[in-house]
This record gives structure tokens, sequence and C-alpha cells, in this order.
């Protein structure tokens, strides 16, 4: 089976434009400094739509129709107008400067392609837990994989509810036994800002714990 980029998987952002960079942006000769970060959560969560909606490439995604062999086995009943499934990992970049260079990976949400995570770890500086709070069980699993392999993560809440029902972050944080130190934020997966919002949160959680005091500075 071919595999399809996300827009040619229908992950839009609102007004039906594509997610994904409409362009790709040549890497620079002078980038020398690679880093890595993978997005993990449940089936469905969006994270296909997340990395789409920021990479400045056209992203690479391993999404595939979803078919009768996959009853029994995935679970779309709680997903609305789910249709498509990724089978190994979404792959985007982003430019932070002239040398750095981001790489995000976004991990398969289904069980049976969970063996994928260890080697998507392998090499990154961090994750983000994309979640959905209308199966926040989902999120369980990516979770105590993170602690395991000791990686720091932020936790970020990807808004498909309807704002009548929308659960305070300090539930959320309830809900998923976050300690304290670990950052929660808001999104939408669609939007480019809000999942840069994200990304910004997760590269300033990293620098706080590998070095507080210049991250102080920056603050001031």
């Amino acid at each position: 089976m071919d595999s399809k980029t996300s827009d040619q998987a229908a992950d839009h952002g609102p007004g039906g434009a594509p997610a994904g960079a409409a362009d790709d942006v040549p890497l620079r000769r002078t980038a020398r400094d690679a880093l890595k970060i993978v997005i993990v959560g449940g089936f469905g969560v969006g994270k296909t739509t997340m990395v789409g909606s920021v990479s400045e490439i056209r992203p690479l995604s391993t999404e595939e129709v979803m078919t009768e062999a996959g009853v029994g086995i995935d679970d779309p009943s709680r997903v609305a107008d789910k249709r498509t499934t990724t089978v190994a990992f979404d792959f985007g970049r982003i430019s932070l400067d002239a040398h750095r260079v981001l790489y995000l990976f976004g991990a398969p949400g289904q069980k049976r392609f969970w063996f994928v995570w260890d080697q998507l770890f392998s090499g990154s500086l961090g994750a983000v837990v994309l979640v959905d709070t209308r199966r926040l069980e989902d999120s369980f699993y990516p979770l105590d994989r993170l602690e395991h392999h000791r990686m720091p993560f932020v936790v970020a809440v990807n808004r498909f509810d309807a704002p009548g029902a929308r659960p305070s972050l300090e539930r959320v944080r309830d809900a998923l036994s976050l300690p304290a130190d670990v950052p929660l934020v808001d999104c939408d997966a669609r939007l480019r800002d809000s999942t840069k919002n994200v990304l910004i949160t997760l590269v300033r959680h990293l620098t706080a714990l590998h070095d507080p005091a210049a991250l102080q500075e920056a603050a001031q």
C-alpha cells in the first residue's frame, strides 16, 4: 500500500485548508544540530494533525485507510469520522535557526504498533503527550512509557470536545496524576500557532531541567 501525506489523508485545519505547509522549505546548508521530539498519545487523538500543522515540509505520514481487517483489533467507535490510521510514524521538520533543526516524530496510537515507540524514543530530547479529554484512559500507557524511559515531557490537551463539556486543566492533571512540575497546556492541534506554543513549552521545560539559570536569564 502507498503511504499518504497528511493532506492526502484529509487532515485539514479550519476552513478546509491543508494542515501542513503548502511548500517545502529547503534545509539550510548551515544546519548542523538535529534535535528530535516525539509526539505520543492514544488512537485518533490528533498526532498526525499536530505534526502536519507545524511542519515546514510536506510531512511524511504513514496513514492508511482502515479496512475490515482491523475489525476487533482497532476500535474507532469513540473517534468520530476516523477512517485512516498511522501504521508506522509521522515525520515533520522545523528550522529553529540557522544551525538547529527540530525533527518531529508522531507515534502510532494503536496497541498493535506500540513496539515502534521504543525505537522512536531513541535519541529524543523529550516528548509531547497529546490528550483527548473524552478518552483520558488512553493517555495512561504513553505516560507510563515516558516515565519508564525517564524522558521529559509536557502534556497538551487537544480540545476536540464541545465548549460546554471542557474539564479544566486542574481536573485533567488530577485525573492523570500528573506531578506539579509537568507542564500542562491547552491546544488545538489543527492550528500552527497553537502547536508551536506546545513545542515552545516543551523546549522551555527541557531548558529548565538542564539549565535553569539560562531559562531565568531568558525570561528577564
